[in-house]
């Protein structure tokens, strides 16, 4: 569950919400520019930011889990050596292109890596490059390296609204969380991703700042378990990117006294961040929250819940604020067949937004039920759709309206393991935007 339960009116009340949350931890600051460049594979003009995320000294204490698929991007391929090296001084974004089975791809981030140290008085591999974006172009190295000066110029502390906005492709609006703890330290986060969801991570970087001085080791451990239980349970489309990055850096300017309360910090911030990432998901206007309980594994948990924000045809009736709960229990029903076999689903239950659908095998509906259930999903709406404008769907909102969902309860009676997994609905404005993703 979020941290909060936020509601806004605009545009202007979500981004005064974000820049109250932006305050930046001791010892870093940040800095993007923007350029023009011509993609070598697509001649027509084209726009990338550069993001700059910088510490006022290198720092020893950092940690970062990547995706699992196995075609990684090459920031990926330099960013698992990077987790070698003693020390860490920078992080170097670009959005539109992701560098991914490029030519020369692993050469192109070194490059620019070795540019920016030299801006920054670093040495090359003190700079964890990540690159989001069209996946199989090359970087255009010329042009980056001509626009750093500008982003080394505009690093400054204060505010990380600035990267957080500098990260975004396809994003309706940046994200930014933060856990404010006792000691006088903070952590803060920043994440983008709006498609090519799937646990292993997502399209998602995520880059998450703490003055706290935590050391390298309980860093990379608290990471894991914190992915886990945030980052790994949301679900968009089912595809595992190439570009996943999930970074945390600690300045180490604030003592930490208590581990235990940075990781329940760190654990919200993250979850807070997945579910932001759902929620401004591309075309995505209802987020499911599937909570499964009493099964026999934790495993067996997670993967009924993935199941059931994934198939196509419940997630379709969900944006038509249609209850065809029939496509639910379908959706469990086809992965236990097919995954977990002989698990006893004689006591299953299941519920949408606290409504009893189902019980004992059979379905436990009727009229008053039926107008419950089109009113919760109404109710969790994020806006509605809009007729095609020239054939193409677009969102008419930048900011989220609200922080509900469509909540169901999934009881499996066969034992006592839990999970929750964030999902979206599928609409016209996810395949219309991905249809036209690089035209």
């Amino acid at each position: 569950m979020p941290s909060t339960n936020l509601t806004f009116q605009n545009r202007n009340e979500h981004r005064a919400w974000l820049a109250s949350q932006a305050a930046l931890p001791i010892g870093f600051k940040v800095g993007t520019t923007r350029f023009d460049f011509v993609p070598r594979e697509a001649p027509k003009p084209a726009k990338m930011t550069l993001t700059l995320i910088a510490l006022d000294r290198a720092t020893p204490h950092f940690a970062a889990m990547f995706t699992k698929n196995a075609f990684p991007g090459a920031p990926i391929i330099v960013g698992r050596k990077r987790l070698k090296e003693p020390t860490l001084g920078a992080i170097l974004v670009n959005n539109k292109i992701s560098n991914v089975c490029a030519p020369g791809g692993v050469e192109a981030s070194e490059h620019v890596c070795a540019e920016t140290a030299k801006l920054l008085n670093l040495s090359a591999t003190q700079v964890l490059p990540s690159s989001t974006g069209v996946i199989g172009w090359g970087l255009p190295v010329e042009a980056m390296v001509a626009a750093l000066p500008q982003a080394v110029s505009a690093l400054a502390a204060g505010s990380i609204l600035p990267a957080a906005e500098g990260i975004v492709t396809t994003d309706l609006y940046p994200k930014i969380r933060r856990a404010d703890l006792p000691g006088g330290g903070s952590i803060v986060g920043i994440a983008k991703g709006a498609g090519m969801i799937e646990p292993n991570l997502a399209t998602m970087l995520v880059y998450i700042l703490t003055d706290f001085a935590v050391p390298r080791a309980e860093l990379r451990v608290m990471l894991a378990r914190a992915v886990d239980a945030s980052f790994n349970t949301i679900s968009i489309d089912s595809d595992t990117s190439t570009s996943d990055t999930v970074a945390i850096v600690s300045s180490g300017r604030v003592p930490c006294t208590d581990f235990g309360a940075f990781e329940r910090g760190l654990h919200q911030v993250c979850r807070d961040l997945a579910e932001d990432v759902v929620r401004n998901g591309e075309g995505v206007r209802h987020v499911i929250r599937a909570t499964v309980s009493k099964a026999a594994s934790p495993a067996l948990a997670r993967a009924l819940g993935k199941a059931i924000v994934n198939a196509p045809l419940f997630k379709c009736a969900v944006a038509g604020n249609d209850p065809n709960v029939g496509r639910l229990v379908q959706a469990i029903g086809k992965y236990v067949g097919a995954h977990a076999h002989g698990t006893d689903l004689s006591k299953l239950s299941a519920k949408m937004g606290g409504v009893e659908i189902f019980a004992n095998g059979v379905f436990q509906l009727n009229p008053e039920k039926e107008i419950a259930l089109v009113k919760h999903l109404k109710d969790a709406e994020l806006y509605e759709s809009a007729p095609a404008k020239d054939g193409v769907f677009s969102a008419p909102i930048d900011f989220p309206r609200h922080e509900r969902c469509v909540e169901l309860a999934i009881e499996v009676g066969n034992g006592a393991a839990s999970a929750t997994v964030l999902g979206g609905d599928l609409t016209h404005e996810y395949v219309s935007e991905n249809a036209d993703y690089r035209s």
